[in-house]
């Protein structure tokens, strides 16, 4: 049949030739697929191909012509298992003659059940025409638009999609990439086909990471192009593998060294022949990955000498380079150029981990530069009329930046940052942040969050910086700032604006909590700073704690100036005797206590720790005795109920009275127990010395070792019992620890002399004793309570009695007062014996 059939459609051919138009065999050819089904028509386009082995052959050229317009039909799902056959012969026809290789594959289908049906076929197909470019042996795909319409539907995208990500054709075009060295036109389509397939499937781009497709991508994007575009599809596809892949794996293939001079030649090329709006675009976007790079510890940049070269840019045109790349470099100030400028200083943030960055820094005065950037405006030297400039938002932005870099890179650099005197220029600018001059800051910029209008923003950065310096504790650092009068502007400013009329937002309240914290870090360790801090500053620090913890979940920054102030008072106001006595006279010891009656639990810590310190003043104690809460509480009081919340929390065995419930284990929380049966080595603390500095117990034992044990005011039976407890904290550590020596010995398979042995066991025997006599003490203290509440009842007993007996007295009054009134035998009796009554006494007194 076929053999008859391909006759048929050869005469037909030879008849149509003679007397069709150039250009209309297209709908004859429809009408000749008609007549066969799927399998007549691959078998047919088979034996034609077949018969043009030869270029002999009878019609070549109308052969070539009608089997290319014949693969038009094969569009359906499930045609794709014969196409796959044509195009192997196609392929092998396709160097001699490209038009083989444009071949239209709409992907059509007849029944939905297709989809389903021939997935596997599509799969197959896609492969194949992957592995055929592999191979060298297909050129292009050219994606031809039909010249007739369609009556079959189109499969979806999302299907289609789901092929695509199913095949391995995206790995096999990458791998295909060696092959196309001298085919640049190719290289193209092929970089254009792999930037859609990452654009819009994350499978596809873990497909070609599998396959190295970064590394491979970025190895390649310098080749020669005569089209310009190969840079920017790389770029490209390597943005889709960052946004849709894995960010860490894109970076480490990134990282190698070939990889980071290819990026490196790419970026400098751009960045010294790019003046488009497009080309600035690419630069930054190759800046842009390369500091992704940066944030790999395992990057070359420096070794690379690439960050070595970049740093002559991000000093430009701070400082004058006589490097010649620089010398070449014009830039236009334009937005671009400011996102370059940012993107670099961004880029010595990153790279600020590398100790070899920090020296590679200090030999391009990099701290010079940024220092120099933070200038105020009034401090820049004159502009020359006519030369191009930053403009002032750009000014302002790069000014805010530098603030930024500063505040991580200034730590780091501590001698640069002296030998330039960052400590005067950033006085200088804190200076004219509060000053009354016109300044209306842009707040554009990222790091402009909140300074629309104002000097905010600045003088956030500023402050921001001088924290991290002082946080470092470098001596020379801070009595230079204390030499400049440090302190008592920073207190200035937190008057003024604490005096000014704006609310506090998130903005406000952090440069007040940083201010309060650089206060801490200067006055900590020096006396002579804790005086210079004075009244000033303990108003300052009574203002803040008066406002109390109401707004402490607020999510502005109120939980942060809490801390800060507490510390405030800790660091400079705890150890002077003069500022402590003002403090107290003030009300502070009240104010740490209401602090700590409303406060959050993560605040009761430092709050104890600033009262014991500060209780070290004897008129301390006073005033913490005398305190009362709103519920009338004493703050010993509150103190045993922090403590017993505390073991709550624990997890502590405690019986229904809050005795001890385990005389062998009376301070042993859950989590020691958990930890019980393991060895920790000899420089590591062990639970039950970690557990000190982790909870409150020894914040409040110290607390009561200052008050006293006896004589506590407002203390409930409950209290008493815990107050036993307390009491003899100390010594159950101590024991507590021995314990865990010992069993830390016996778990290592050690086994103390006779003497230690005997010791140890007496240790741990003592510490079972004092616990059981505090069981007895407690015992006792709850029998005594018992017997109190026995005669306390009798007591209201006895007043109950009284009172119904004087009810019962008064029912009677009042039932023979009644019968006085109603009864008329009583009322008789009444009046007989009033009657004789009155004549007995008139017959007395006339006698």
């Amino acid at each position: 049949m076929v053999p008859s059939a391909l006759m048929e459609i050869d005469l037909q051919r030879k008849h149509r030739v003679k007397h069709c138009p150039q250009g209309t065999n297209l709908p004859r050819h429809r009408c000749i697929c008609q007549h066969f089904n799927c399998s007549e028509k691959t078998s047919v386009i088979l034996m034609m191909l077949c018969s043009i082995t030869s270029p002999t052959s009878l019609g070549f050229i109308y052969e070539r012509t009608l089997c290319l317009n014949f693969l038009n039909y094969f569009k359906l799902l499930k045609d794709l298992k014969g196409l796959a056959k044509i195009l192997n012969i196609c392929a092998d026809k396709g160097k001699d003659h490209p038009e083989y290789v444009s071949i239209l594959l709409p992907f059509l289908k007849e029944k939905t059940s297709d989809e389903l049906n021939y997935a596997r076929d599509v799969i197959e197909f896609l492969s194949h025409m992957g592995t055929q470019l592999l191979t060298d042996q297909l050129y292009c795909f050219a994606y031809l638009q039909p010249t007739f319409d369609l009556h079959e539907p189109a499969t979806s995208p999302g299907y289609r999609l789901q092929l695509l990500e199913q095949s391995d054709l995206a790995q096999t075009l990458l791998l295909s990439m060696g092959a196309l060295e001298n085919q640049p036109a190719v290289k193209l389509q092929l970089l254009q086909t792999l930037q859609i397939l990452s654009s819009y499937s994350e499978m596809n781009c873990a497909l070609i990471l599998n396959a190295r497709g970064a590394e491979t991508i970025c190895l390649h994007m310098n080749e020669p192009d005569p089209s310009g575009q190969f840079l920017f599809r790389s770029s490209e596809i390597l943005w889709n593998l960052l946004e849709k892949g894995s960010k860490e794996e894109v970076t480490a293939q990134l990282s190698s060294i070939d990889c980071v001079v290819s990026l490196k030649e790419a970026f400098f090329y751009q960045l010294l022949k790019g003046f488009g709006h497009s080309d600035l675009q690419l630069r930054n976007d190759l800046l842009v990955i390369t500091t992704l790079i940066a944030e790999n510890p395992n990057s070359l940049l420096i070794e690379s000498l690439f960050a070595k070269q970049l740093m002559s840019f991000i000093t430009f045109p701070e400082l004058r380079n006589h490097n010649p790349l620089v010398r070449n470099l014009k830039l236009s100030y334009n937005n671009e150029d400011l996102k370059m400028k940012k993107l670099l200083l961004n880029l010595l943030v990153l790279m600020s981990r590398d100790f070899a960055a920090l020296q590679l820094y200090k030999e391009e005065q990099v701290m010079l530069a940024l220092l120099t950037l933070v200038k105020p405006p009034a401090a820049l030297p004159q502009r020359r009329s006519g030369a191009r400039h930053w403009s002032s938002i750009q000014q302002e932005a790069l000014q805010l930046q530098a603030l930024a870099t500063l505040s991580t890179i200034a730590p780091l650099m501590l001698d640069d940052y002296i030998s330039c005197q960052g400590n005067a220029c950033l006085l200088l600018l804190l200076d004219w942040c509060v000053g009354q001059d016109a300044f209306f800051g842009q707040g554009h910029s990222f790091h402009g969050t909140g300074g629309r209008g104002s000097k905010k923003a600045h003088m956030r950065h500023c402050i921001r910086v001088l924290r991290s310096v002082t946080s470092v504790g470098e001596e020379i650092i801070n009595q230079d700032l204390c030499d400049q009068g440090t302190i008592n502007q920073l207190l200035g400013i937190l008057i003024q604006m604490e005096k000014g009329p704006d609310e506090d937002d998130v903005v406000t309240l952090e440069i007040k909590s940083d201010i309060q914290l650089i206060l801490s870090a200067l006055c900590e360790t020096d006396m002579h700073r804790k005086e210079l801090f004075g009244s000033e500053g303990v108003e300052m620090a009574i203002h803040f704690l008066r406002k109390g913890s109401d707004r402490f979940y607020s999510g502005l920054g109120h939980n942060k100036l809490i801390l800060s102030t507490v510390d405030c008072v800790w660091a400079c106001i705890v150890g002077c005797y003069t500022t402590e006595d003002y403090f107290l006279a003030k009300e502070g010891a009240f104010l740490l206590l209401n602090l700590l009656t409303s406060s959050p639990r993560c605040v009761h810590s430092i709050v104890l720790a600033t009262l014991l310190e500060l209780c070290d003043n004897p008129n301390t104690l006073s005033h913490i005795l005398s305190w009362r809460d709103d519920a009338g509480q004493t703050a010993p009081r509150v103190l045993l109920q922090l403590w017993r919340e505390e073991e709550e929390n624990l997890g502590v065995g405690r019986n229904q009275h809050g005795g001890i419930a385990d005389p062998q284990r009376p301070l042993i929380s859950h989590h020691q127990q958990e930890h019980s049966q393991l060895s920790f080595p000899a420089n590591t603390p062990s639970p039950a010395v970690l557990e000190i500095s982790e909870n409150l117990r020894s914040k409040i034992y110290s607390i009561f070792c200052k008050l006293g044990f006896q004589d506590l005011p407002g203390l409930s039976t409950k209290d008493y019992v815990t107050l036993s407890i307390v009491r003899r904290y100390l010594d159950f550590k101590v024991c507590e620890v021995w314990e865990e020596i010992r069993r830390e010995l016996s778990l290592d398979g050690v086994r103390p002399v006779s003497p230690d042995g005997e010791a140890l066991s007496s240790i741990c025997k003592i510490a079972e004793d004092t616990a059981r006599r505090v069981t007895a003490e407690q015992f006792s203290i709850l029998e005594q309570q018992k017997k109190e509440d026995i005669i306390e009842e009798k007591l209201m007993y006895t007043e109950i009695k009284s009172h119904w007996k004087q009810r019962e007295l008064t029912a009677k009054s009042w039932e023979s007062y009644v019968s006085k009134t109603s009864n008329y035998e009583i009322m008789k009796v009444l009046y007989f014996t009033s009657r004789d009554i009155t004549i007995y006494n008139r017959f007395f007194y006339n006698k």
